[in-house]
């Protein structure tokens, strides 16, 4: 790996581009800056999800962070906003979750949190990518008494539910609840949380045997769970991913609420109580154009960033809004909390529609949603960068952005946190943007597999260049394991 810090955190397959001796320099670069920062002993939480690999990867990472003398506290299987959470209220220097989110069970990464609870920044994660490359520092190490030692925080579990169920203003009673927990790090959290507040809760997606989790299930699949809602005749569904970062609800009729409806629906509901900071909710370009109608009728600025969690996050902060999220369900309430928690989210979706009297059909009425069509084409790591500069390729993509004009757009970007290309196509046809959608990822396929390695090599150098003129920075050297 040249770069370890994607959109969200580091990722990869576990075990080939994540592997453990990568993790281990990983721990001990993130446990060398947590004792720096202290000038002594620091103390580090470590939480994961479900995945198989978690478990290696769990303890090659205390490892590296014993090995530059900071303590751990393991909280086992638990949500990264549980982490985030317990690392500032045990008063922890730093936290860090193993969870590869919505991801399949083959890949895993590593989210770092500050002793705020909150995500790092991306000067902070540079710091830390330095000292991981940094074979000279990694060779130093501690010895004797100044070894880290290892505690397994016991009360974590129960520390976090008290906090969600204080969340809401008042309780859930009468409302029938069905939540998918994508067989991940809610399996244990999410039914007791319900039950707490006094809904009848069903659940299904809680079985986690470390290969399942987000297969065929949570907020990347929600058919099981509209069965769900529809056959036991809930009032709503749940669906969290793997580290529960995320929420995307299904309403009593089986039909799907995703992050941009519940941006609409805590946005009004939050202006109507004179706390919506600046009146204005932050998304990303890859919201869907209803939102910002909503936004214009209700009087509602829609401040569209970049994509990810990290660049909402970073809006918020910088202006002081108190709202944001993706449409893939990760939702901000920065009032409450320093990063996406599926358990708040839906506590919050489910209190408002008790206190509205109303179905959550009915809410979710209140925005538009025109269609979209995604296409994903996979990436080898090694070709990043530089299909985008095929000419046959851009030629094509501006065609069809002529052709829709207003009516319509475009986005083609590489993941942050898979090896893939995402192709987004909205528009009022969709006959027409299912059409284009397809033409672009043939073609980006046809690119990625003509192109010889000679090709792509030098158009990656010259990219690299260029992006290095452009930005001041150096490429770091590949970590050698």
């Amino acid at each position: 790996m040249t770069k370890l810090f994607g959109t969200d955190g580091v990722r990869g397959f576990a075990g080939t581009e994540l592997d453990c001796a990568a993790v281990m320099r990983l721990g001990k670069a993130a446990g060398g800056a947590a004792c720096a920062n202290r000038q002594g002993r620091a103390k580090i939480l470590v939480g994961k999800d479900t995945r198989a690999s978690s478990d290696v990867l769990e303890a090659a990472l205390i490892a590296g962070i014993c090995s530059a003398g900071a303590d751990v506290f393991v909280l086992g299987a638990i949500p990264t906003q549980a982490v985030s959470y317990l690392t500032e209220f045990y008063k922890a220097d730093a936290g860090i979750m193993i969870t590869a989110s919505h991801s399949p069970y083959d890949y895993n990464g590593i989210k770092l949190l500050g002793a705020t609870g909150m995500r790092f920044t991306p000067e902070e994660e540079r710091e830390i990518e330095q000292l991981v490359f940094d074979d000279a520092w990694q060779k130093l190490g501690v010895g004797g008494k100044e070894l880290g030692r290892i505690h397994y925080e016991e009360k974590a579990e129960w520390d976090y539910i008290r906090r969600v169920v204080k969340t809401p203003e008042r309780d859930l009673r009468g409302m029938k609840i069905a939540v998918d927990c994508a067989n991940g790090a809610a399996s244990r959290y999410a039914k007791r949380v319900f039950e707490s507040l006094g809904a009848t809760c069903i659940s299904v997606g809680c079985d986690p045997d470390g290969y399942n989790i987000n297969i065929g299930c949570g907020a990347a699949d929600t058919a099981l769970l509209r069965e769900t809602v529809l056959r036991r005749s809930c009032d709503i569904g749940l669906a969290f991913d793997g580290d529960c970062s995320k929420c995307i609800a299904v309403d009593e009729k089986g039909e799907l609420i995703d992050g941009d409806k519940q941006l609409a629906i805590f946005g009004k509901f939050l202006k109507v109580q004179g706390k919506l900071n600046s009146n204005t909710v932050v998304a990303t370009v890859m919201s869907n154009y209803g939102l910002s109608e909503f936004g214009e009728h209700e009087g509602i600025n829609v401040a569209a960033t970049a994509v990810g969690s990290g660049k909402v996050l970073e809006r918020m902060l910088r202006f002081g809004y108190n709202l944001g999220g993706e449409q893939n369900g990760h939702i901000i309430f920065l009032d409450c909390e320093k990063t996406g928690d599926g358990l708040i989210t839906g506590v919050k979706l489910c209190e408002i529609i008790k206190r509205a009297r109303r179905k959550a059909s009915e809410l979710s009425a209140i925005m538009e949603t025109y269609p979209q069509v995604r296409r994903d084409v996979f990436l080898p790591p090694e070709k990043r960068g530089v299909w985008a500069e095929d000419q046959s390729f851009r030629e094509l993509v501006s065609q069809y952005r002529k052709k829709l004009g207003h009516e319509g757009r475009i986005l083609v970007r590489e993941s942050g946190t898979e090896s893939v290309i995402r192709i987004m196509l909205e528009g009022r046809k969709t006959g027409v943007i299912t059409e284009y959608a397809n033409n672009i990822a043939d073609k980006l396929v046809q690119v990625i597999n003509t192109k010889t390695e000679k090709e792509l090599e030098t158009e990656k150098m010259l990219r690299e260049l260029r992006d290095e003129t452009e930005n001041g920075l150096s490429v770091l050297p590949e970590l050698k394991s």
